[in-house]
Formats: C-alpha cells, sequence, structure tokens
C-alpha cells in the first residue's frame, strides 16, 4: 500500500525517524548508566514499546491503569504509572500486578495508607514511588525536607506498599524561555531528588530509585549526578512544540499528518480535512511565540488560523496558493501524544510505501 492510496486524515509514522530517536537516548541514557523506562503515552503502541524495550529500555510509563493492561496484554513486564492512582482502583492494580510487575506513586498520606490497607487485605506488596513537586506545582510532595522526610519515612514503614524511591517531573520545562531555563530546570531536578534522598537515607530509609522524566530537559537531565532512571515520551515522535524548544529539529519529527485540501473559498485560504479531532487544539510551545496549530511542510507561506472538529482553516501569508481541492498536504502538529490518542490506527511509512500502526491503548482514560 503506498501514501497515495489512504483515505485522509491519516497520522503518519517515519518508522526510520522514529527508530533513530528511540537508538539515540537509549544510547545517551546507556553511556551515562541510567535506566531508561519511556513513557507510552505519547505512542499507546505496544509495538512502539517493542522497539523500545528491544533497544535496551527497562520498561514502560503508562498514564493510566487501562493503558497499563493493555500493555500488560501485549506482554510488557515491567510498567511504571507515574500517577496518582486512587485506592477505588485496588481491584484492579492488584489483578495487573499479578501478571506483571508494576509500580506507582503516592504523593498523600491518606491515600498511602488507604493502598496499604487494601494490598494488605489482598496479601500483595506493590512498589510505590513518592512523587516530589520540582517545581510544575501539580502533583507531588513539597520538597522541604522537613515536612517530606517524614512523609517519605511514613510510607517506607507502611505494609503492603514497598518504597522504591523518588520520582519527578520537571512539566514547566514546557515553559522555558531559553536553552539556559532548560539547563537550570534540570539541575534543579536532580539536586531536589539528590537532596530528599540523603536527608531519607540519614533517617534509616533505602532509597534506590532516583526517577526523573521530560523530553525538553532530556538532553541536560541525562547528564546530572544521582538520578538512576529517565522517563522521556514525546522523544520517539517529537512535534512542533520540542523543535520551539529546542528539544528537535524539524528533520527529527516522525509523526505527520496527512491531511487533503477540501474546499478553496478564496485565492488565500483553503480548508483541509483534519480538524481538531485529528490535530488536537493544543498551541505550540517553545523559546519565541508560534501561531497557528501546526506546520503545513513544504508550504512556509500556509497558517492554519483556526480549527474545527473536521476542518482546518489554513491562510496564505504571501498571497494566493496554488493548493486547489484535491491535493494533498502534511502536517507537523503542534503536540503529538494527543494525536495519538485521538486515532485507532497510525500508518508505519517507509519511503512510499504504508503500513497499519495499531494504536491499541488510545481512549485509555480510566
Amino acid at each position: 500500500m503506498s501514501l497515495s492510496d489512504l483515505r485522509t486524515p491519516a497520522v503518519l509514522v517515519d518508522q526510520a525517524r522514529a527508530i533513530r530517536n528511540l537508538d539515540r537516548m537509549q544510547a545517551a541514557a546507556s553511556a551515562r548508566g541510567l535506566r531508561l523506562r519511556p513513557h507510552a503515552k505519547t505512542h499507546k503502541s505496544p509495538m512502539v514499546a517493542r522497539w523500545q524495550i528491544e533497544r535496551g529500555a527497562v520498561g514502560i510509563c503508562c498514564a493510566k491503569l487501562g493503558e497499563a493492561e493493555v500493555f500488560a496484554d501485549a506482554g510488557v513486564s515491567d510498567i511504571r504509572l507515574p500517577y496518582p492512582l486512587n485506592p477505588a482502583n485496588a481491584d484492579r492494580l492488584i489483578a495487573l500486578a499479578a501478571r506483571t510487575r508494576v509500580s506507582f506513586i503516592v504523593d498523600h498520606p491518606r491515600v498511602a495508607a488507604e493502598w496499604s490497607a487494601a494490598l494488605s487485605r489482598a496479601g500483595a506488596v506493590v512498589e510505590v514511588l513518592v512523587k516530589v513537586d520540582v517545581g510544575f506545582h501539580r502533583c507531588g510532595i513539597a520538597p522541604d525536607a522537613a515536612t517530606a522526610v517524614p512523609f517519605i519515612k511514613a510510607v517506607a514503614a507502611l505494609p503492603g506498599l514497598r518504597l522504591r524511591g523518588l520520582l519527578s517531573h520537571a512539566g514547566q520545562a514546557y515553559h522555558a524561555a531559553s536553552e539556559a531555563d532548560l539547563r537550570e530546570m534540570a539541575a534543579a531536578e536532580a539536586a531536589t531528588l539528590r537532596g530528599l534522598a540523603a536527608a531519607a537515607r540519614a533517617t534509616g530509609v533505602t532509597i534506590d530509585e532516583l526517577s526523573a522524566g521530560a523530553t525538553p530537559t532530556a538532553r541536560f537531565a541525562i547528564e546530572q549526578e544521582g538520578l538512576t532512571e529517565y522517563r522521556p515520551g514525546n522523544y520517539v515522535y517529537f512535534d512542533r512544540t520540542q523543535v520551539g524548544l529546542g528539544a528537535a529539529s524539524p528533520e527529527d519529527c516522525a509523526l505527520t499528518v496527512l491531511a487533503r485540501v477540501v474546499s478553496k473559498p478564496a485565492a488565500d485560504r483553503i480548508v483541509l480535512d483534519a480538524g481538531s479531532k485529528t490535530l488536537s487544539s493544543d498551541g505550540a510551545r517553545g523559546f519565541s511565540p508560534a501561531a497557528g496549530y501546526g506546520i503545513v511542510l513544504d508550504h512556509e507561506d500556509l497558517l492554519i488560523e483556526r480549527l474545527s472538529e473536521e476542518h482546518a482553516t489554513v491562510k496564505c501569508t504571501r498571497g494566493a496558493t496554488t493548493l486547489e481541492p484535491g491535493d494533498l498536504v502534511r502536517i507537523l502538529p503542534n503536540h503529538s501524544c494527543v494525536v495519538s490518542n485521538l486515532v485507532d490506527q497510525a500508518w508505519l511509512v517507509n519511503g512510499d510505501e504504508v503500513a497499519p500502526l495499531p494504536i491499541a491503548a488510545r481512549g485509555r482514560l480510566v
């Protein structure tokens, strides 16, 4: 099957680029003695997870239990959920832990105690990591040692839970204004984890793992001392935002959207058949402002200025466009992770040939 045979819109994954991205990150982590545990929320595909594990990844991360169940069904033997699971899901976690190695995070004393009770009743023991807020202010305990260390020590003493270590996500990196900002964020994240680990160890707590992860800071975080694990996700495909943050070049970006011109209301305006249900409504982020909802490749004069569910309204910024209804274009999306979750199947591209890439874990929100 060839590209020209595809119905549009279609999500495309350049296989050679994706494999190159995986090889590069694995080599960088291995050179530093770091265990690489990619976050599978970007691709949601057991096939891509196999590529990652074959190259040396110790396992994967999943955002939700539903995703983890799909990957466990596919044979992935080590899955971490860096997400604050509620004990209402204890039955599913216990069932998952019976067939694969699983770990998750805690960041609240009552939740940790409830997990301890649920797991103890089931006669199960599951690894947990304490999530530390390193500046994103989403999940995680405050990094002040006076309050953090007692919580870490309390978790370590709970039956049913086996404390593995500390985990963080420098999500604020997506709002960095410069390379220097990213470098500083990566250094501060590692220093925070090292400091808390040292303080906890001084009280007799065993801390085996210091786990960090974010694609924008990866090139700096991997060089930091003390980390044992790194969890990038977006690096497999990259996207317009990662280009804007200096984490990738356009030539590294493996995921694009094939779209067709379906209308030309004016000489300087066309409409594509890829709307918010395909491209997502996420804006681009980066060191400089970036307008629009993706980049139309090979057409620098086109701006995707508006999305509705099924339409992308595109303006030509330099007068008239030569594109006409029926013509095909490829779009580099602002955020590839969301695009993966919007379709049941992508297409692996090798030259002009394509093959199906099932996205088995898409839509697993629970």
